[in-house]
């Protein structure tokens, strides 16, 4: 329990403010784990690219080598980091790890994912989106952008990597949960020009599944960090309502599983609650958890005596109950 909370102040510590990581310049995401399948996400420049100078760096929070807790910013050029499992059964995900906007939490929301995948039978694309502060343009747009066009390009390689496309789901966690809800939400919204034959495919998850996500950028209960991140300080309220998860729920809305803590500190329960509600609202599908501890950030790792630490069982039979992934990954 000890090593939990260590972990979760450290991440409040992060999010809560515009701290400056005491990082190490890293190189290609290749080279996060030397070799990793990886997939650029533009053939060219992404949208919005300024004359900003965007650096790679890589700050290790774990200090051990045995287990890596890298988190990354300077994120000039999105990728897919593919991770395949030994007996592919057809489904995959799209995993977004979060950071308020401000870094990503590549190893507990990333490859600590796509292993739990893996073991499922289940293809990982961990996602490693632009971050809307670092110099773009349209900076609202950046991570959505990314989104649309990773789960676009999966579908466009389906056959290349043996999974279907209409079993293709997205898991996102805390801001990267938000993009995964807006993702869910704003799949058909056109926020960037069609670059090729993969951007005629849907961008629509078939299952989304928010980990104590940020939903509302516009209620009291909104993480300030992931909203100023995104929308920069000095959002309207219009443009705070606009990428208000709960508020762009409809009919085609894919089914949406909501896990959240009671003692989230960090980004409080009322977000998965005003989700939830909004998806009953609109007669969508929807399962919500709400467990009594956890505190934000744990991704997997909370020991197995806390009841949280079952979600990963409990996505995996919504997703099955929903034909995403296969009844024996449930």
């Amino acid at each position: 329990m000890e090593g939990h909370i260590e972990t979760r102040l450290t991440r409040r510590t992060m999010l809560g403010a515009a701290a400056v990581l005491a990082s190490v310049p890293g190189a290609a995401f290749a080279q996060i784990q030397p070799g990793d399948e990886v997939i650029e996400l533009w053939p060219g420049d992404p949208p919005g690219k300024t004359d900003a100078r965007i650096v790679r760096k890589i700050d290790d929070q774990s200090h051990d080598p045995a287990k890596p807790d890298r988190w990354v910013t300077g994120i000039d050029r999105p990728v897919l980091v593919v991770r395949r499992p030994a007996r592919p059964n057809g489904s995959a995900v799209l995993v977004v790890p979060g950071g308020g906007y401000g870094f990503l939490s590549y190893d507990n929301e990333g490859i600590s994912q796509a292993d739990w995948l893996n073991a499922r039978g289940i293809t990982a694309f961990i996602l490693l989106y632009r971050l809307p502060g670092e110099g773009w343009s349209r900076r609202e747009d950046v991570p959505l952008q990314d989104a649309q066009r990773a789960m676009r390009l999966v579908r466009a390689r389906a056959d290349r990597f043996a999974i279907r496309p209409d079993r293709v789901a997205v898991l996102g966690f805390s801001a990267g949960g938000h993009l995964a809800g807006s993702l869910a939400t704003r799949h058909a919204e056109r926020v960037y020009e069609p670059v090729d034959e993969a951007d005629r495919l849907a961008a629509r998850p078939d299952v989304a599944g928010l980990i104590y996500p940020v939903v509302s950028l516009d209620a009291p209960f909104a993480h300030g960090g992931s909203r100023d991140n995104l929308l920069g300080p000095d959002a309207s309220p219009a443009q705070r309502r606009a990428r208000s998860v709960e508020l762009r729920v409809d009919a085609e809305t894919p089914p949406v599983f909501l896990l959240h803590t009671v003692d989230d500190d960090v980004v409080p329960v009322a977000n998965s609650i005003a989700m939830f509600q909004a998806m009953q609202a609109a007669k969508r599908p929807v399962a919500m958890h709400v467990f009594e501890e956890g505190g934000h950030g744990f991704g997997v790792r909370l020991p197995a005596t806390m009841p949280a630490s079952v979600w990963p069982s409990l996505f995996a039979a919504f997703a099955a109950r929903h034909g995403v992934f296969a009844e024996s990954g449930a």
